[in-house]
C-alpha cells in the first residue's frame, strides 16, 4: 500500500515565515494487527539483562625492576684522572673534561648507556600520548635542501645611522643579542652622533631591550660567558668599559685614559678563569692588554705585537682564545700575519712563537675549530683560509671572490660548516663535507658592506650587522644546523689528508731549495765582487753558448761562436 500526499501551495508563499498553533490529535492511519502472523511468534519465558554504558575494564599492576643494592670496597689504583692533571685544579678538570667530551669514543658510550637509563626513566611516567613511535625513520633535513629565511632586522634607532660594528649573543640560550655601533672611518663622525650602543630582544625588533651608555662609541662587545649580566666593550678611543645589566645604561668601570690602548679596540676575548673577571684585548696601536675587570685601573699584563723583535711594532686586529688551551692565543695582525702565542713565556721576546703569513690585508677573522682546535679559519682579503698549528701554510683554502670578506665564524655545532660575510651585504655558507669548490648557500642579506657575523650557540640562528645600522637575524635550515651520520670522522679525515699533502709540498720545496743553493757557488749573503764577479760573468757565458752549440745540427755546428774577449 502507497500513500502518496501532492502538496500544492502557491508561488507567493514560498519562503514565507511558518506559523505554528494548537490543534487536536488526529488518527491519520490505523493498521489493524493480522492474527496470522501471531502463529510466527512463541512466547518465552521472561529473562533480564544488565547492561551499563560504561565499557568494562580490567586492573592490572606494573611495577619497577627491583635490583638487590649492596655496598662494597674498591682499591682505585688504575682509571681516574691523567698523572699529568691535578685534580685539585679547577682549570685543569674542566680542560680535561672538554677534552675526554669530544672523544667520539665517549660519546659512543653515552649513548649506548643511555639507553639504558632511558628506559629505566620512563618505567616511571606516564604514557605519552604524542610519544614518537616511528624514530628510525629517514632523517627529512638531510633530504631537505640548505636555506635560510630571514627573522627581524633591528635597526639603529638614532637619526644618524652609525655602523652596526659587532655583535655578541646572549649565553646558552641566545634570546638577546648585544650590538656595538660606531663609526669606523677616520674622522668621520658627525657633531650630534650618538654614542649609545643597545641589547636587543631577539623577538622584539622595534624597541631595544637596555641601552649601553659608554664614553666613546663601542667598536666591539662580548657577553661574559660566566655571567650573562655582564659586558665589556672595546671604544674608539682605546678605552674599555664593563657593563652590569642590573645596575642600568652607564658602565660599572672604565680603564683611564693613560693606562688603555692609544687606538680603537677592535676585538677582545674572555680568559678562562676561577673568577670569570679576566679579559684580554687589542688594539691597531699594536698592543695586547690583559685586564681584570675587579682592578680596572691599569692592565694586569701587557704584549708589544714585535713579531721580528727590531722595534717593528704591528697593529692588532683581531683576537682568538680557546677555553681548553689556556696558555695559548691568537692574534690577526693588520698586515695580514698571523700570530701564535705563549702566555706563559718567561720574557716578552718568546711571547709569539709562531707567525703564519696570513692574507694580503687585515686579519678581520680568526677562529679555531670547535671540534679540532688544533684547526683555525681565518678571514684577511678575498678569500677565506683553513689552517694547522704545525704548518706555516693554509691547509685548505676558498676561491677568490669578487667581493672582500669582511668576517667569518664556525658553526657550533658542525665541525665542517662556515660562515663568511662580503662587502656586498652577502653571506656565504661554506659546507666543506658537501663541497669545496663553491659555497653551499648564499644568502643577500642587504645591499650595505656587512662587518660582523655570529651563530648563536646551538646553531640554529645567525646575526650580522652592516654598515647601514642594521643587524639581521638569519634562521638557517636543520639540515645546516644538525651534525650529519658520520660528518666529524669524514672531516677529520679530510684534515689530515690535506695536512699530510701540504706537509709533503713542503718537504719537496724545502729540498729544491737546498740543492738549488748547493749548486750554486757564493751561495753565501756576501756578494761577489771584482775578479770573482768577473769569472762568474764568464763561466754564465760559456755554460750559455755551448748550451746553444749543443742544440745545432752537425752542419750548423760552429756557427755561433762566442765573441771575442775584449782588448785588454
Amino acid at each position: 500500500m502507497e500513500i502518496v500526499y501532492v502538496y500544492q501551495k502557491k508561488r507567493r508563499e514560498f519562503g514565507k515565515q511558518v506559523t505554528f498553533r494548537d490543534r487536536p490529535c488526529e488518527t491519520a492511519v490505523s493498521i489493524e494487527p493480522d492474527a496470522a502472523y501471531i502463529k510466527n511468534y512463541v512466547e518465552r519465558n521472561p529473562c533480564f539483562a544488565e547492561v551499563q554504558s560504561v565499557p568494562e575494564k580490567s586492573e592490572h599492576e606494573v611495577n619497577t625492576e627491583s635490583f638487590v643494592l649492596c655496598n662494597r670496597g674498591i682499591l682505585h689504583i688504575q682509571g681516574g684522572w691523567p698523572k699529568d692533571v691535578d685534580s685539585n685544579d679547577v682549570e685543569h678538570t674542566i680542560r680535561y673534561k672538554k677534552k675526554i667530551e669530544k672523544d667520539e669514543e665517549y660519546i659512543k658510550s653515552v649513548q649506548l648507556m643511555g639507553t639504558n637509563m632511558e628506559h629505566c626513566i620512563k618505567q616511571n611516567n606516564a604514557i605519552d600520548i604524542y610519544q614518537e613511535y616511528f624514530i628510525d625513520t629517514p632523517d627529512a633535513a638531510a633530504v631537505e635542501p640548505p636555506n635560510a629565511k630571514s627573522l627581524n632586522v633591528y635597526r639603529d634607532p638614532n637619526k644618524i645611522k652609525r655602523a652596526a660594528s659587532y655583535v655578541s649573543w646572549y649565553p646558552d640560550d641566545g634570546h638577546k643579542i648585544a650590538v656595538a655601533y660606531s663609526q669606523l672611518e677616520f674622522q668621520k663622525a658627525p657633531a650630534n652622533m650618538s654614542y649609545d650602543s643597545y641589547i636587543w630582544d631577539v623577538e622584539n625588533p622595534n624597541v631595544p631591550d637596555q641601552t649601553l651608555t659608554p664614553s666613546s662609541p663601542l667598536v666591539c662587545i662580548k657577553y661574559n660567558p660566566k655571567d650573562p649580566h655582564i659586558l665589556v666593550g672595546g671604544s674608539y678611543s682605546g678605552h674599555l668599559s664593563y657593563w652590569d645589566t642590573r645596575k642600568g645604561a652607564f658602565p660599572v668601570d672604565t680603564s683611564s685614559i693613560e693606562k688603555s690602548h692609544r687606538d680603537p679596540v677592535y676585538n677582545l676575548s674572555w680568559v678562562q678563569s676561577k673568577s670569570g673577571c679576566e679579559f684580554f684585548s687589542v688594539s691597531t696601536d699594536g698592543q695586547v692588554h690583559w685586564w681584570d675587570i675587579r682592578k680596572f685601573a691599569e692592565p694586569t699584563e701587557s704584549l708589544l705585537l714585535d713579531p721580528e723583535k727590531n722595534g717593528n711594532i704591528v697593529g692588532g686586529t683581531v683576537l682568538d682564545f680557546e677555553t681548553t688551551m689556556p696558555t695559548k692565543f691568537m692574534v690577526g695582525a693588520e698586515n695580514g700575519s698571523i700570530f701564535m702565542c705563549n702566555k706563559k713565556a718567561k720574557n716578552p721576546g718568546e711571547k709569539i712563537t709562531h707567525v703564519y703569513p696570513g692574507h694580503h690585508g687585515p686579519v678581520y677573522a680568526l677562529q679555531r675549530n670547535p671540534f679540532f682546535t688544533k684547526n683555525f679559519l681565518s678571514v684577511g682579503d678575498w678569500k677565506a683560509q683553513i689552517w694547522i698549528e704545525d704548518i706555516k701554510s693554509p691547509i685548505m683554502s676558498t676561491k677568490y671572490s669578487m667581493s672582500y670578506l669582511t668576517d667569518a665564524c664556525w658553526s657550533p655545532t658542525r665541525p665542517s660548516l662556515f660562515y663568511t660575510s662580503k662587502m656586498d651585504g652577502t653571506i656565504d655558507v661554506w659546507d666543506y663535507v658537501f663541497k669545496q669548490n663553491e659555497p653551499t648557500l648564499t644568502v643577500q642579506v642587504c645591499q650595505a658592506p656587512l662587518h660582523s657575523i655570529k651563530v648563536q650557540e646551538h646553531g640554529k640562528l645567525v646575526a650580522a650587522t652592516a654598515r647601514d645600522g642594521s643587524t639581521t637575524i638569519l634562521e638557517v635550515s636543520d639540515g645546516l644546523a644538525r651534525m650529519q651520520n658520520n660528518e666529524k670522522s669524514i672531516f677529520s679525515q679530510m684534515l689530515e689528508r690535506e695536512a699530510k699533502r701540504e706537509k709533503t709540498l713542503e718537504a719537496a720545496a724545502r729540498e729544491k731549495r737546498i740543492k738549488a743553493a748547493q749548486k750554486r757557488p757564493n751561495s753565501g749573503n756576501i756578494k761577489p765582487t771584482g775578479a770573482n764577479l768577473a769569472e762568474l760573468i764568464a763561466t754564465a757565458n760559456d755554460e750559455f753558448f755551448q748550451t746553444l752549440n749543443d742544440g745545432l745540427s752537425e752542419g750548423d755546428e760552429g756557427w755561433l761562436a762566442r765573441p771575442a774577449e775584449p782588448a785588454a
